[in-house]
């Protein structure tokens, strides 16, 4: 049956588990077709508490209703959002912030430092750069109901940029209730001062989640760029929808019974393309990043002879080319940091330009003492990208000499596995594939996964004193010549200890009707307002 449908597509024709919340808007008359923008997305919206989950879906829904302190621009410079002045000392050791004029939650209440405050330590808790703010904030005080501080134990000059960022969780700021959360637990509420209101009494769980326009948001002044300036809403709901099956999204959005399609397929691109009322459009220009996580606390890659191995041995085109087909969409990639970043280089990556090399793998393993223990792969089977990827490696690693063994499963139980510590054979790991923003893996703060920090680190807790010195010298540096400087130097390192690896990069264009425009390119978030449907 998926191949009929997807053949006469070819010819152009055409969560789980989220809390019931209370209601916070009245039901009221459905805006019209040509107010409303209906959204197939990448996946369900399963969490709303978009500081407990990392997923983008969340992020999305957290963009609709919060708002962030800072944005960033269209040439990612961060700049003031719920801010209205801030300054720091002549020593760079405290920063002040006042808030803007106008900002009051959809419950009709004012927002304070009362709730800024308790929102910045719950995001430091769940946010990797968020954990490096915290590790070297002395204090966050509030001078009064608009104006706080935080006061540094040593100088950081990105603060700004990492109160802004948009990577998952982005610093969203919450009321005061919902704030004091215990991070680890998921809110329970959905209220915040965004430009859009959730609507709760046509919000189906696992269905659609639907935003109606907030009439009490008062957007900043200056012309929309980014995550940044004035965020209008251009029309009066946002419906995102779970659809699932590609083919029924495509269709739906040839026909105009959905506005926008997140991830449609590479090899249905054609299709869309020869529509006119349809627009190809890449919004994430520094796109995917495909991650090997290495499980570093066991054998075989507690040994970094082993783990330098599978430098020769991970083939990038071999494990791109079966998902993402044409090459105008992916590419490969050997830089720490991402490519097109303003922090990638070519250090240490002779073995990238090498090629693979079985027969040099065969000897780093030799020379680490592999002793033919099962390899513990867990292929995400319902992923086409991670899935593909895991055959790939799989078939690879066993022609070089590992004992392979492939856990088939969904990516939700991935997820769930991949937190345990516990050794490969009672419960635990050995490789894993994910995905992940560019912009995320830009840079040594965004991502917990540029760090070497053991136990206490991303998954694969690998542990390098010598990138942990580097990290925190590239925060502390004040240029940006500085930071390339030591990103130099980070990645020379790094391709010794190999962490982890990558398995390219690659950009998911959006699909959406011709009459809906004004869209934002945003990395790792989707903006909603500005967009206008005619």
């Amino acid at each position: 049956m998926t191949a009929s449908r997807r053949a006469v597509l070819r010819t152009g024709l055409a969560g789980a588990g989220t809390l019931m919340l209370p209601n916070l808007l009245h039901a009221q008359a459905r805006p019209p077709a040509s107010r409303t923008i209906v959204a197939a997305l990448q996946s369900d919206v399963a969490v709303l508490d978009p500081i407990w989950a990392n997923a983008n879906v969340t992020a999305y829904h957290g963009a609709m209703v919060y708002d962030t302190l800072f944005g960033l621009d269209s040439q990612l410079r961060p700049q003031p959002q719920m801010v209205g002045d801030f300054a720091a000392s002549d020593d760079k050791l405290t920063w002040s912030f006042q808030l803007r004029d106008g900002l009051h939650w959809t419950d009709g209440t004012p927002v304070t430092t009362a709730d800024v405050i308790p929102s910045i330590r719950r995001w430091m808790a769940r946010s990797g750069s968020g954990g490096l703010l915290a590790a070297r904030t002395k204090s966050i005080e509030a001078q009064d109901e608009k104006t706080f501080a935080i006061a540094l134990k040593e100088r950081f000059p990105l603060i700004t940029e990492v109160l802004g960022a948009t990577n998952t969780p982005v610093c969203f700021i919450m009321r005061k209730r919902e704030a004091e959360f215990d991070p680890m637990q998921k809110i329970d509420r959905i209220v915040g001062s965004g430009p859009f209101i959730f609507n709760t009494d046509e919000t189906r769980t696992g269905a659609q989640y639907v935003y109606d326009r907030n009439p009490n948001y008062l957007p900043r002044s200056e012309p929309a760029s980014g995550t940044a300036g004035g965020k209008i809403a251009k029309v009066d709901r946002v419906k995102f929808l779970t659809m699932p099956d590609s083919e029924t999204a495509v269709s739906a959005l040839q026909t105009g019974e959905i506005d926008f399609y997140e991830t449609p397929p590479i090899d249905l691109l054609p299709v869309l393309e020869a529509n006119k009322s349809i627009v190809i459009e890449n919004l994430f220009e520094l796109g995917y990043i495909g991650v090997v996580g290495l499980n570093c606390l066991y054998p075989p890659f507690d040994n970094e002879k082993l783990r330098q191995s599978m430098l020769y041995i991970v083939n990038q085109e071999d494990m791109l080319r079966p998902t993402f087909a044409d090459p105008k969409w992916y590419n490969t990639c050997a830089s720490w940091f991402t490519c097109g970043s303003a922090m990638e280089n070519d250090a240490n990556t002779g073995w990238f330009k090498h090629g693979p090399d079985l027969a040099r793998a065969r000897q780093l393993m030799q020379e680490g003492g592999y002793d033919g223990r099962p390899v513990l792969i867990m292929q995400a089977a319902d992923v086409p990208y991670l899935s593909n990827a895991a055959v790939v490696l799989a078939q690879a690693m066993r022609a070089a000499g590992y004992n392979v063994q492939t856990l088939t499963m969904d990516v939700a139980s991935m997820e769930q596995r991949r937190a345990s510590q516990a050794p490969p054979d009672k419960g635990g790991w050995n490789i894993f594939f994910v995905g992940a923003g560019g912009m995320s893996l830009s840079n040594p703060y965004m991502s917990k996964g540029k760090g070497t920090n053991g136990r206490d680190g991303w998954f694969g807790w690998p542990t390098d004193a010598k990138n942990e010195q580097l990290r925190a010298q590239w925060l502390a540096a004040d240029t940006e010549q500085q930071r390339k400087q030591i990103a130099i130097a980070i990645q020379d390192n790094i391709w010794n200890v190999v962490p982890k690896l990558f398995f390219g990069q690659w950009r998911q264009p959006v699909a959406h009707r011709k009459n809906v425009t004004g869209w934002l390119h945003v990395p790792e978030v989707i903006p909603f307002w500005n967009v206008a449907k005619t």
